[in-house]
Formats: C-alpha cells, sequence, structure tokens
C-alpha cells in the first residue's frame, strides 16, 4: 500500500506539498498540484485517518452519547444523528453511558483525544462544570446540561398537563404519576407539568407519584405496590413509554382492565408504544428531528466556530391509543 512519502517521490515534492495538496492548505502551483494528483492517481493512495486528524486537528468523526442504549428511545434518536452525520460526511461513534458519570468523562476524555470533532450528549448526571473542560463543540440532547451549552429539546412540561388533562376529560378522577430519573431535567419538568395539572385537586396525594427511573421493571414494582395502596387510582400519566409499558403489565397482574378500571399515557411516541396490548396513548416527540437537528446544529459549530448558543425545543403531539381510547369512547355517549 502505498504512503504520503512514496507520493512525493513520484511527484519529486517534499511530504509537507503532499499534504497541502490534499488538504487545500497553503499555497501549491498548478504545475505541482497536478503532479501530486497524478501521483496520488497513479499510486493509488489512500491517506490514513489518523494521519489526517494530525494534520488537521479534526478526524470527521461526531460522538452521541446516551444514557441506556436498551431503551429504544435512544436507537431512534442515534438513527437519525448517524444519518444527518453520514450526510455530511462524518462518521458516528455511539456511546452508551449508563448514566455514569465515570463513564461519560472518560468516553469525553478519550474521544478529544482523537480529536474527535464534536459532541452530541443525553445525560442527567453531566453538571455545567463537567463541560468547562471540553475542548470541541457539543449539543446537549433531549435534556439540558448547562444554559450555556446549545440544546435541542420538547415541551416536557405543558406536554405533561395535556396528558393529565387528557385523563382527567375521559374521567379519570384520582391520576397519579411514574416520574423518571430524580435528576433528570426533562423528568423534573414533567413531574412539573403532572403537579400543574393536578395540585389544586382535593383528592391529590403525594402517594400517587412513585418513581420509575425511566426502566420497565422498576415503574411496573412501583405501580403494583401504589395500586395496591390506592385502589382508586384510576388514571396513570408515565414518564415515559418503557415506565408506561411497566404500567400496563402492573395493571394485569393486579386484574385492573385497560382502560376500564385504569387509564394510561405515556410520553416518547416511540414504536413500542405501537406495540403491546393494549397499545399505549402517548405524547409522541418529533424523535428522529430531535437527533437530525442536534446534529445540523452541531455540524454548524463545527464547519464555522459559531459560538452562539442556540436551544430548540420541539412540541409534543398526543396519540390516543387503546390505553384511553375505550374510557373516551364510553364517555361521550
Amino acid at each position: 500500500m502505498a504512503t504520503i512519502r512514496d507520493v512525493a517521490r513520484y511527484a519529486n515534492v517534499s511530504t509537507a506539498t503532499v499534504s497541502r495538496v490534499m488538504n487545500r492548505n497553503g499555497y501549491a502551483d498548478a504545475e505541482t498540484s497536478r503532479r501530486v494528483k497524478e501521483a496520488i492517481e497513479q499510486l493509488d493512495y489512500r491517506p490514513n485517518d489518523v494521519a489526517r486528524s494530525l494534520f488537521k486537528g479534526r478526524s470527521g468523526m461526531i460522538a452521541l452519547l446516551v444514557p441506556d442504549i436498551t431503551n429504544p428511545f435512544f436507537p431512534e434518536l442515534a438513527r437519525a444523528v448517524e444519518d444527518k452525520t453520514n450526510l455530511n460526511g462524518y462518521s458516528f461513534v455511539l456511546c452508551n453511558t449508563d448514566n455514569d458519570v465515570a463513564k461519560q468523562l472518560n468516553y469525553l476524555n478519550a474521544l478529544q483525544q482523537k480529536s474527535i470533532d464534536g459532541f452530541i450528549i443525553v445525560s442527567s448526571s453531566l453538571t455545567p462544570d463537567n463541560m468547562q473542560s471540553l475542548q470541541v463543540p457539543a449539543v446537549a440532547l433531549d435534556r439540558v446540561i448547562s444554559p450555556s451549552m446549545p440544546s435541542v429539546t420538547v415541551n416536557n412540561r405543558s406536554g405533561a398537563r395535556q396528558a393529565v388533562d387528557h385523563l382527567k376529560a375521559i374521567g379519570c378522577r384520582r391520576i397519579a404519576h411514574v416520574a423518571g430519573l430524580e435528576y433528570a431535567d426533562n423528568a423534573a419538568q414533567r413531574m412539573r407539568g403532572y403537579l400543574d395539572a393536578v395540585k389544586q385537586e382535593d383528592w391529590f396525594d403525594s402517594r400517587y407519584i412513585v418513581s420509575g427511573a425511566y426502566h420497565f421493571n422498576q415503574a411496573q414494582e412501583a405501580v403494583e405496590t401504589m395500586l395496591s395502596n390506592n385502589p382508586d387510582i384510576d388514571g396513570i400519566f408515565a414518564g415515559n413509554d418503557m415506565m408506561g409499558a411497566g404500567v400496563l403489565h402492573a395493571a394485569a397482574s393486579l386484574g385492573k382492565r385497560i382502560p376500564d378500571d385504569l387509564a394510561v399515557v405515556g410520553f416518547d411516541g416511540i414504536a413500542l408504544s405501537e406495540t403491546v396490548t393494549p397499545a399505549l396513548t402517548t405524547m409522541t416527540q418529533p424523535i428522529y428531528d430531535m437527533g437530525a437537528k442536534a446534529a445540523d446544529m452541531l455540524i454548524n459549530q463545527i464547519e464555522t466556530a459559531d459560538s452562539t448558543v442556540m436551544t430548540e425545543e420541539f412540541n409534543v403531539q398526543l396519540a390516543e391509543r387503546e390505553s384511553t381510547l375505550r374510557k373516551a369512547a364510553t364517555n361521550e355517549q
């Protein structure tokens, strides 16, 4: 396999001149450029990516950090980021962090040493102080990390209130909430939306809020206990669709009919929400658009050195399915 030295010898120039021609960085006259390009073609020279990154200070790579690759929400986000980065000539690296601070910092440090061009980060545990050590552009996705860091999110608070208002509209009288991760910005916003809708109700009780930590099993166990202790609960807003599916399983284990005894609304709009039985009513996020927008924002920062802190907030929409539909239909008669 030909090397850059072989090209330089063939063209009778220095390796620095070959690099200038290849990277269009610095001056090389027309005759020199012609000889270098002819040498590259004749020798079928393929530049080494590592050498190119050392020379240019860039790798052509973008990394996406997600907390839980087993949650279908994140592969759907990743697909959008990968599509957009590839379309713009970048390679894509996916890092699963388990929302562990040490693991996230290790990825950030190791990839910067490899001249990564930028990061898209989904995190509930990184702080603004953690971001100060970054030497490359970064965008927060799904959750805000720092007010000084560009971000792409949805209207979590008002979307959550819409979910609870929907449960009220179909006749639910005691509505509970299965909350996400304690320190996640989006989980906190969704809980605030729930409280906006119920805190003035005379039936409201703090026991109607349980944590599912954005996981199926934890949500199922928490809801089984809550429903056993509070059998009058007839509606549940789950902070994501994975927990919503856990609620459906908890209801089935207790012999509660969905939606006649218990109506359920999730949040996300992942494919799982349509395939569970009964199909889950949910607040759908424009997942693909969110990932694509985050990639666009990051690429713009990389290629223009634009340090403007941009934020993008998408709206969510109610997708009514079987977990509330029958109850709503009964109410209209």
